[in-house]
């Protein structure tokens, strides 16, 4: 049993690691092609690409047509989105049927989630994305306890594909979610904790595997 749960252990650090090696190839692939694009895009800019941007920046705000649906609770907790939800990467403000968001239309900008721990409200648009790319995302209300929060904190800094940050509109102390999925915990020693991060950090649910979680939006 012990050796079991050793090796268990051991294969979660190693794909963890790997993980992390290849996010930083990621990383550095994902500079050259920012440096590339920005080059080409100044190179390209006409009148047109201006109108289209002015276009789509003038419906401000909107439901995410695509998340009608509902939560359906499992044995283990887990409760799992039943309903269809949008992937396309919109301007304007998207109105999410659930609070922290499991997905949607969102910004084309993600959270970095390498690790990261943010202590403001992120804009839910583009955390989404960050669960998008296999995210798992730790949230918490003023109403969690500090000791709570600082080990969960800990706990994301040394994990790739995570983020952390307040959000006094869930309902919920301490709630976690990932594409499509989403429970509460009772606190940083819940067992649940450590399940749903080996089940749901890239994750079978995850729309687009591999993607980076560096390069994008930091707080």
């Amino acid at each position: 049993m012990g050796s079991a749960k050793k090796s268990t252990s051991a294969a979660r650090k190693a794909r963890i690691e790997e993980m992390r090696r290849a996010e930083q190839a990621r990383a550095r692939r994902n500079r050259i092609l920012v440096i590339t694009a920005s080059v080409l895009a100044v190179a390209g800019l006409t009148a047109g690409t201006v109108a289209l941007v002015q276009s789509q920046s003038d419906d401000s705000t909107a439901a995410d047509g695509k998340g009608k649906g509902h939560f359906v609770t499992g044995s283990d907790g887990v409760r799992t989105w039943k309903g269809t939800l949008g992937r396309t990467h919109v301007v304007k403000t998207v109105t999410y049927p659930m609070e922290p968001p499991v997905g949607g239309d969102h910004n084309q900008v993600w959270m970095n989630c390498n690790g990261d721990v943010y202590t403001k409200a992120l804009d839910n648009m583009n955390a989404v994305h960050s669960l998008e790319h296999g995210a798992v995302w730790v949230t918490y209300t003023s109403k969690a306890k500090k000791a709570d929060v600082y080990a969960l904190a800990a706990k994301v800094k040394k994990t790739p594909y995570t983020l952390m940050s307040p959000d006094d509109k869930q309902k919920d102390p301490i709630m976690l979610s990932a594409w499509g999925h989403q429970r509460t915990v009772t606190g940083a020693s819940d067992p649940n904790v450590d399940k749903f991060f080996a089940k749901f950090v890239q994750g079978e649910q995850t729309p687009e595997p591999g993607a980076a979680c560096t390069g994008g939006l930091g707080q």
